[in-house]
C-alpha cells in the first residue's frame, strides 16, 4: 500500500545547538544550564560524554549540510545558543565570532537548499542569568530573552522564515524544580509553575515583537504534549488523564494557541499554594499575542490511572497527587529506551488540534527513535542497517498522513535526529540519526540504511506500507 506525501509537505529533520556544536571557540563565561549540569555532575552522563565536544559542529557544519543535500532534507530545525550569542547578558554585547557563525550556517543551508528553522531556546538558558536572577523566576529573564530575540530576528529573519521561542519550555524547570532528579536538585513546586508562565509570556512578548516589527516569517513554540490515555472508561481514571493534561499540556498548549489559561486551573494552584505571580496587563499580552503555528515533539504515549494510594501530606505538591503512572499489558516497546511505540498518538494529537485548537497549522518537530550498541547491525559494508528506526518513521509519518488527510492542519515532518547527537544524560548512548557519529574514529559520519530510505521518501514522495492482514 502506498501513502502519498504531498508536494508542499515539509520532510525534514531537528537537533540543536548544545547537542551538537561543542565548546570549539567558546570563551570564558559563555556557558550555558546544561554546560553547568555537565560540569558539575559529570559521573552521570552516559561514559562521561556531554556538550564539551558533542558532534563538532561548529567547526564540521558544512560535512553535515552536505549529507542533508544529499538525503534531500527540505527543512532542518537547530537552535542558537542564547549562552554563547553574547558576552555580556544584561548589555547585549554581541558575540560576533559566534553571530558570524550562525551566518555561516544559515548561508549553507540555504546554498544546500534546505530551509532553515530556528529555535532561540533549546535548554541554552545562560548560567550567568540562572546564577543572578533565578533563571526563569525572574521578568528580568523574560525581558532580556525578548530583547535577546529582537537582535536575532534583526541579524537573521531576512533569511530564515520559520522561528520558535522555545523547544520543549516544561522540561529544564520539571526535572530540576519539580522531579528534583536533575543539577541543582531543588525541589520547589511553585517555583515549577512560575517558571512554566514566565515562559508563556516570554513567548507572547516575542511574538508581540515579531508582528509589531513585521518580520517576514512566522514565529511559533516547539512543545511537547503528552498524550494522555487513561486506563480505563471509569470517571476515576478519566480525571486522572483530565488533571495529568491539564498539569502538563494544557498549561502551555491553551494560553499560547487560545491565549487563556484553563479557568479550571487557578483554584488548584491556590489550594497547593503554587500560584504564579501575574499582572492583568500581561495576561493582557498573552491573550493578544498567540503564536502562528506550533512544533509538536511526539515519542511515546502517556498512559495514567486513578491513585491507589492517599497522598503523603508531607511531601511537597507534585501533580502526581491526582494520577500515578499505568503501563498498558503487551504494549510493544524501545526496550533501549524504554518507551512505548505507539504510532496512534500522532492521529490523536493530530485531531486534537483540529478539534480543540483551532486547526492551528502545526508540524512534527521531533520524532525518532533512539537505540544502543548499533555498532552491532553494520553490514559487510559498514552500513548500520536500522531498519528498526525505517519501520518506526514510517508508522509514524503514515499517522501523520492520515491525520492530515482527515483535516488536521498539519505542516510536515521532522525527525529526531539528523545525526546522532548528545542527549541529557543519556550522552551518545542512544543513537537517533539517520547519521552516524563514530566516536572511536574522530567523529566520522556516515549514512545509516535509514538515510538512504529517507532519501528515496523524500525523492519519491511516498511511502510503501506492509499491509497488515485481517487475521494471522
Amino acid at each position: 500500500m502506498i501513502k502519498t506525501i504531498p508536494q508542499d509537505f515539509i520532510i525534514g529533520a531537528a537537533s540543536s545547538a548544545w547537542q551538537t556544536e561543542g565548546w570549539k571557540g567558546k570563551k570564558e563565561g559563555q556557558d550555558s544550564y546544561l554546560d553547568t549540569w555537565y560540569k558539575n555532575e559529570r559521573h552521570v552522563w552516559h561514559e562521561g560524554y556531554g556538550p564539551g565536544v558533542a558532534t563538532n559542529f561548529y567547526e564540521r557544519y558544512q560535512e553535515d549540510i552536505d549529507l542533508m543535500k544529499e538525503v534531500g532534507l527540505t527543512h532542518f530545525r537547530t537552535s542558537i545558543n542564547w549562552a554563547r550569542f553574547f558576552t555580556d547578558y544584561e548589555t547585549l554585547e554581541v558575540d560576533e565570532d559566534y553571530a558570524g557563525y550562525v551566518d555561516r550556517v544559515i548561508d549553507a543551508l540555504i546554498a544546500a537548499g534546505v530551509e532553515p528553522m530556528l529555535c532561540l531556546e533549546h535548554y541554552e538558558l545562560p548560567a550567568f542569568l540562572q546564577d543572578k536572577y533565578d533563571g526563569w523566576s525572574s521578568k528580568k529573564v523574560v525581558d532580556l530573552f525578548t530583547q535577546y530575540a529582537e537582535i536575532v530576528f534583526d541579524r537573521y529573519a531576512d533569511r530564515v522564515n520559520y522561528w520558535f521561542t522555545f523547544n520543549e519550555p516544561i522540561v529544564i524547570q520539571t526535572r530540576v524544580y519539580l522531579d528534583a532528579i536533575r543539577y541543582p536538585h531543588e525541589q520547589d513546586t511553585k517555583k515549577w509553575m512560575q517558571w512554566n508562565y514566565h515562559k508563556v509570556l516570554a513567548t507572547a512578548k516575542v511574538v508581540e515583537l515579531y508582528h509589531r516589527k513585521q518580520y517576514k516569517g512566522q514565529i511559533g513554540i516547539v512543545l511537547n504534549p503528552e498524550v494522555t490515555y487513561p486506563r480505563s472508561s471509569s470517571e476515576a481514571d478519566q480525571k486522572a488523564g483530565e488533571m495529568y493534561d491539564l498539569f502538563y499540556n494544557r498549561i502551555f498548549l491553551d494560553p499560547l494557541v487560545k491565549g487563556t489559561y484553563p479557568a479550571e486551573l487557578f483554584p488548584l494552584l491556590e489550594q497547593h499554594n503554587i500560584a504564579f505571580d501575574s499582572t492583568e496587563a500581561e495576561m493582557r499580552i498573552i491573550k493578544e499575542n498567540t503564536v502562528d503555528y506550533l512544533g509538536i515533539n511526539l515519542y511515546y504515549p502517556h498512559r495514567v490511572k486513578a491513585p491507589s494510594y492517599q497522598w503523603n501530606e508531607a511531601t511537597p505538591f507534585h501533580p502526581a497527587y491526582y494520577f500515578e503512572p499505568f503501563e498498558l499489558p503487551g504494549r510493544k516497546m524501545n526496550k533501549s529506551r524504554g518507551w512505548e511505540i505507539f504510532p496512534e498518538l500522532v492521529y490523536d494529537m493530530g485531531m486534537r488540534i483540529k478539534k480543540e485548537y483551532g486547526n492551528i497549522p502545526w508540524l512534527i518537530t521531533e520524532n525518532g527513535m533512539g537505540i544502543e550498541n548499533e555498532e552491532r547491525f553494520k553490514d559487510e559494508k559498514g552500513v548500520i542497517q536500522d531498519t528498526y528506526r525505517i519501520e518506526f518513521i514510517r508508522d509514524h509519518l503514515a499517522a501523520l498522513l492520515e491525520v492530515t488527510a482527515a483535516g488536521s492542519n498539519c505542516k510536515g515532518y521532522m525527525l529526531w535526529a539528523f545525526t546522532d547527537c548528545v542527549s541529557p544524560m543519556n550522552a551518545f548512548k542512544n543513537r537517533y540519526g539517520l547519521v552516524s557519529i563514530d566516536l572511536e574514529n574522530n567523529r566520522d559520519r556516515s549514512l545509516k540504511q535509514s538515510g538512504f530510505w529517507y532519501k528515496e521518501i523524500i525523492k519519491n514522495r511516498s511511502i510503501d506500507m506492509e499491509e497488515e492482514p485481517d487475521y494471522k
